[in-house]
């Protein structure tokens, strides 16, 4: 799924390297989530195996699959990677999709990335603390997604402080540890739903603007 040398994927790294204020991971990174922020429109999809490089050409994804082309450029830039497989309750959704809910899986395989810059840093603290850059807590509505809300280090899975406003654990199920990419990771531990059902509900799905 990380297809970091794919041209495309190098066409996305060069142009993050010429956003950043300078060459240091970190901004490089910054740079490249504000362009897929602003440039791959969010869908909801479950369908874990498509390659980033696909998903930067055809101009959306979903937040997993957004994370995936984040984790691709840093994989080009030299920058470790891996994910923690969190096992979310779907009423985390409900707010998003208010009349869809019954259709979602009781559960959903999330792969939360982590970077290895000075030590791991799960996405969501990669560019500061949790909180660091103030705000209202993520709700899971309107235009900021999961994806937005990382670069503003609103996402907290880990409950580490029982005030922490960001703090999203009460919708984890389950945490199956780390994987050293999302592939092992969901051939090891599967999808959502089987092919199958994913043939038939992720085009009908991914329509649906995130």
């Amino acid at each position: 799924m990380l297809d970091y040398e794919a041209p495309v994927v190098a066409g996305l790294v060069a142009r993050s390297r010429e956003l950043a204020p300078s060459h240091e991971y970190i901004e490089v990174l910054k740079a490249a989530h504000s362009i897929i922020s602003n440039e791959i429109r969010a869908v909801y999809a479950l369908e874990e195996n498509t390659p980033a490089s696909r998903t930067l050409i055809r101009g959306y994804g979903s937040c997993s699959q957004r994370l995936a082309l984040l984790e691709s450029v840093a994989r080009s830039l030299s920058v470790s990677t891996r994910v923690r497989i969190l096992l979310i309750d779907r009423s985390f959704w409900y707010a998003r999709f208010p009349r869809l809910g019954f259709v979602l899986p009781n559960r959903i395989l999330l792969a939360w990335p982590e970077f290895n810059i000075d030590g791991w840093h799960p996405v969501s603290e990669l560019f500061g603390p949790i909180g660091c850059r103030g705000g209202s807590p993520f709700v899971n509505q309107g235009s900021e997604t999961l994806f937005e809300a990382v670069g503003r280090c609103a996402v907290n899975w880990d409950g580490r402080s029982s005030s922490d406003p960001y703090d999203l654990s009460r919708f984890v199920r389950a945490d199956y540890g780390y994987f050293t990419d999302r592939d092992q990771a969901f051939q090891q531990l599967g999808q959502t739903l089987c092919a199958p059902s994913r043939l038939i509900a992720d085009p009908v799905l991914r329509r649906i603007e995130a």
